[in-house]
């Protein structure tokens, strides 16, 4: 299992070099550690910005389950999307507009094949908006189906 809450550090994660700007840790509101955050006014509309979650030791032919909290603050902050290395040419899950400033939480299942997937990206690209953020957070990777709620 994975558990990345990034209060102490960034796990494996990576910046990809090949992008147009980077996440950075931004202080949660209660001060108990940080999350990873693109600000709404960085970059130009489209523009995108990828950080990839390095996974090591998952068995083939297994189910995982990726748990994460994230947020869309703001009005037309953009898109996040979250991509399986093995399958960079559609997203595995994509949310495009926040009702609101509260973080949610997402699921997505991973099904090893006998290709195992190395890593899982996250990408948020820019929209209109000149104020709020995208954010990511409490990151966790479990062996076996995602829970019910």
């Amino acid at each position: 299992s994975v558990d990345c809450s990034f209060s102490r550090g960034v796990c494996d994660w990576k910046q990809d070099a090949a992008d147009d700007f980077d996440w950075n840790p931004a202080d949660r509101d209660r001060g108990d550690g940080y999350y990873m955050a693109v600000p709404a006014f960085v970059g130009h509309k489209n523009d995108m910005g990828r950080l990839e979650l390095l996974l090591t030791d998952l068995k083939p032919k297994s189910s995982y389950c990726l748990i994460f909290s994230y947020r869309l603050a703001g009005d037309r902050v953009g898109k996040l999307r979250v991509f399986l290395a093995n399958k960079k040419t559609a997203p595995v899950w994509e949310e495009n507009k926040g009702k609101d400033e509260r973080w949610r939480t997402g699921k997505i299942e991973i099904f090893q094949g006998a290709e195992t997937n190395n890593s899982v990206i996250f990408e948020s690209e820019r929209g209109k908006g000149k104020t709020g953020e995208i954010g990511v957070d409490n990151v966790i990777l479990i062996s076996g189906l995602c829970p019910e709620d």
